[in-house]
């Protein structure tokens, strides 16, 4: 059995220690994610909460670690609750950490306490975890990537090399004396835990202690996400660096970073391996104007590029005003009234998929039938129903490029010659008339209805018009008429994105410049467009010896200077 599946009492419950890493969600460890999926209760640091939670079953009650807010200049954590039980009371309790985790444990409950970086490098974790021992309340510990270890990795900065040179870790905030003349007098690489503001003190205290104020050295903030920046320096020259990037002085001061000071992190070694914040479209803002559900694969494509997107739908999908027509065509189905049913998007294999579910029907159903597909995504969408296609595209996915491949009707081999289009009621011609040349017949079927989504949220409307989006992918021309009429058109530093000639046209119509078009009309080969564009961008910029900015960066009217070369 496994130790985070541990079987919780009627009265004694168990409690899992559990490291969330630096801050990227892919960093959690499988054990971490089991532990999750069993939870009754999430005690989890406002810092890692969005990393956790999306694990945690549904129902799960959540509490988050704060500072006390009456004493401001207390660093133990306190937790306060959000779940029911507190919420109701108007003022969310405040109380102590471990007192809270145990309460949690002996009412028979399994508890996930998460903390940043490793529960074995967690200040207050130790004390909670001996609270559970002398109580005798079971507990496990997961081990989670340390920051100190994980942000140098993501920043492309190795601690160790064939040289085997000594690594030791600090802590600017509890450091003593002795612990900076120790690390000062080492050759070794040195991993310092700071603040963004206190960076410039640590390099003092090294320099004082026999580090040579030449020595090199990173600071990186927010680490392992994609809102991380690295900046190369010494320990002489790192609060001129820091000015001069005006990340200094800032109200931001008091952020968490990590600095690691050696030979081994000099910035030549940093230009050759920083892999994370070089990704074409790291920390780009990317609005994906789809439907959620559609918009999910093209986001996670998105993402492998560094880029954060956000899904803002444009079209609502609704079933059609009169459903008989499609009760009659799915009743077909099952009594050998079509030879193939084709399906043109991934909305029209729900609207039948839900309609299949209606009559208690699944995908035995299509047994004896030919089924099509328009492209990799609704094939996907079918394979996911239980249903795998006959035919798919081969060239171009679009309904021409269907009917490119969509053989003839044969009286000979076809026993019949009836064919059953769900579809969206705003689709086009072009499918059935070449079918009916194909000698087919065609039950054209209005599965769903597209209508327009309701308006984004205020903030999301002023960062679209506003240039707070750094690109905008349209994947079809009413994806642009929507988003326009809905939130506004996009300022004009965003980079126009277009899935295709069509699509791009109704851009340019809107008073919209196309910088990036699709080679072929797929979502993934446009995010793949971006991507270049963005790495050609890149380029340029570190060729000219220009800082590497986002679009959302650039000054007003730099967007149409470009334009006009």
């Amino acid at each position: 059995m496994s130790p985070t599946t541990f079987p919780a009492g009627p009265e004694q419950g168990h409690v899992t220690f559990l490291g969330a890493g630096p801050g990227d969600p892919g960093l959690l460890t499988l054990r971490a994610v089991e532990a999750l999926a069993h939870a009754d209760v999430l005690v989890a640091e406002h810092e890692v909460l969005d990393v956790v939670r999306t694990h945690a079953r549904q129902g799960v009650s959540e509490v988050h670690t704060d500072t006390d807010p009456s004493d401001p200049g207390t660093s133990t954590p306190q937790l306060k609750v959000v779940d029911g039980a507190s919420t109701t009371s108007g003022a969310p309790a405040v109380r102590d950490a471990a007192h809270l985790v145990m309460e949690a444990a002996r009412g028979g409950r399994r508890v996930v306490r998460a903390v940043t970086g490793d529960p074995g490098l967690d200040t207050y974790a130790a004390e909670e975890m001996l609270a559970c021992a002398a109580a005798g309340v079971p507990f496990e510990v997961v081990p989670g990537i340390a920051n100190a270890v994980g942000v140098p990795a993501y920043a492309g900065v190795p601690l160790r090399d064939a040289e085997g040179a000594d690594v030791r870790f600090v802590d600017a905030r509890t450091a003593s004396d002795r612990c900076w003349t120790e690390v000062g007098a080492s050759d070794g690489t040195v991993v310092v835990s700071t603040t963004l503001d206190s960076v410039a003190a640590a390099a003092g205290e090294l320099v004082s202690a026999g580090r040579k104020p030449d020595t090199p050295m990173t600071v990186t903030i927010a680490g392992t996400t994609t809102r991380q920046r690295t900046w190369s320096a010494t320990l002489g020259t790192v609060a001129q660096t820091l000015k001069q990037a005006k990340v200094l002085p800032s109200p931001d001061g008091g952020r968490p970073v990590i600095a690691v000071v050696g030979e081994r992190s000099a910035s030549a070694r940093r230009d050759q391996l920083s892999w994370f914040e070089s990704k074409p479209l790291f920390g780009w803002k990317v609005l994906v104007p789809r439907t959620k559900e559609q918009a999910a694969s093209l986001s996670d494509q998105l993402r492998s590029y560094g880029a954060v997107p956000s899904e803002v739908p444009t079209i609502a999908v609704e079933p059609p005003r009169t459903p008989q027509q499609m009760e009659r065509a799915v009743k077909g189905l099952v009594t050998g009234r079509y030879e193939w049913i084709a399906f043109t998007s991934v909305n029209a294999v729900k609207a039948v998929r839900e309609k299949f579910e209606e009559y208690g029907l699944d995908a035995r159903a299509f047994a004896g039938i030919k089924v099509a597909a328009v492209g990799e995504q609704t094939a996907k969408a079918l394979v996911a129903f239980g249903v795998k296609p006959d035919l798919v595209p081969s060239g171009e996915q679009s309904a021409a490029g269907l009917l490119e491949d969509w053989p003839p009707y044969d009286p000979v081999f076809d026993p019949i010659d009836r064919v059953f289009l769900p579809r969206a009621d705003i689709a086009t011609e072009t499918l059935v008339a070449g079918l009916i040349e194909l000698g087919w017949e065609v039950d054209d079927v209005t599965a769903y209805r597209t209508v327009r989504a309701s308006p984004p949220p205020a903030t999301t409307r002023e960062a679209i018009k506003g240039g707070g989006f750094d690109a905008v992918l349209f994947t079809s021309s009413s994806t642009v008429r929507n988003l326009v009429g809905i939130a506004g058109k996009p300022h004009n530093v965003t980079v126009i994105a277009c899935i295709g000639p069509a699509t791009a046209k109704t851009a340019e119509e809107h008073g919209l410049r196309v910088d990036v078009m699709a080679p072929e009309p797929s979502v993934h080969k446009l995010a793949e467009a971006l991507a270049d564009f963005g790495l050609r961008r890149r380029a340029s910029a570190l060729e000219a010896g220009d800082p590497v900015t986002r679009p959302s960066e650039r000054r007003p009217g730099a967007r149409r200077r470009r334009s006009s070369t």
